[in-house]
């Protein structure tokens, strides 16, 4: 299966060295891939998870693209764009009660049809019945999992690597949702690498069985001690965080999935879970509009 493509500028994929005093003691190298930085809206691992459902959808002659998220979500947010590029219609299935905020904006914007379901409803958009009943709702649309967690996300995500040499680390890092990137990581992974997710979710621990269960290899595990709470929330401590990572490193994290993420990159090096001489990478998945929301 083939792929769509967007303009994406090679030479904004740069890898940025991180350079801290407690890292040098330690002797460990720390370097970022900025994803962040391939595209204006689709950026960060949202453009690698929607390239191969597209192509699909597109082969497939769907009349839309369909996904699912929270008010504030990164993925629809970059799928309404994608849609405008490739004029596909879209469609967003929104968790909660109708608002309006500049993430639902500009989606509605870039022409994506906007439907609102309860929580409780909203719990089941991966059951059988009820994929069924959107497909009669909404005929002929091409369903992509929340996240754009499926097969083909999951492919897309697996070329995350070819723009850096997993040669060099000895670990690779990246924030967890869905599970989507850290699964196409794991298997675009070599065997030398440990590759680590830090989940952004409460009581995210199913997310390593739906992971076991899309790869056979064991070379990575899932971080639990990072969510601040939970998906989408925020203390003090994370922000001041965010803002002194800015400060010294003219680089923006999102306080959704990336802040947690280099927050608890920091705290295991300074407390020895990655070891003395560790080579890591972390990857930068964008989403650095989710961070309007904090206005």
């Amino acid at each position: 299966m083939g792929k769509v493509g967007i303009e994406i500028n090679p030479e904004n994929i740069i890898i940025s060295p991180l350079h801290e005093d407690f890292l040098t003691e330690k002797n460990i190298q720390l370097d970022i891939l900025r994803l962040d930085l391939i595209h204006p809206m689709i950026s960060g691992n949202k453009w690698f998870k929607l390239q191969y459902n597209i192509h699909e959808a597109i082969e497939q002659q769907a009349r839309s693209l369909l996904s699912f998220g929270g008010a504030w979500s990164n993925h629809l947010h970059a799928l309404a764009y994608a849609g405008k590029l490739f004029n596909l219609k879209t469609i967003g299935i929104i968790r909660g009660e109708e608002i309006s905020n500049p993430t639902l904006d500009d989606c509605k914007a870039w022409g994506m049809k906007l439907h609102f379901i309860s929580r409780e409803e909203y719990r089941h958009k991966s059951e059988q019945h009820f994929l069924e009943s959107i497909q009669q709702e909404f005929y002929n649309s091409f369903i992509i999992p929340e996240g754009g967690n499926n097969k083909e996300g999951r492919q897309g995500a697996a070329e995350i690597l070819t723009h850096t040499d997993p040669e060099k680390y000895t670990h690779i890092v990246c924030p967890v949702g869905t599970g989507t990137t850290l699964s196409g990581l794991i298997e675009s992974s070599l065997p030398s690498n440990r590759v680590i997710g830090i989940s952004a979710i409460k009581k995210g621990q199913y997310l390593e069985d739906e992971i076991r269960s899309v790869t056979t290899k064991t070379n990575w595990s899932v971080e639990h001690d990072f969510h601040f709470g939970g998906f989408a929330k925020k203390t003090p401590e994370l922000l001041l965080f965010m803002q002194e990572f800015k400060s010294r490193h003219d680089i923006e994290l999102d306080f959704i999935y990336n802040a947690k993420m280099m927050f608890g990159v920091y705290d295991m090096t300074r407390h020895q879970r990655i070891g003395s001489g560790s080579r890591i990478l972390v990857i930068h998945t964008g989403g650095l509009q989710g961070n309007r929301s904090l206005s």
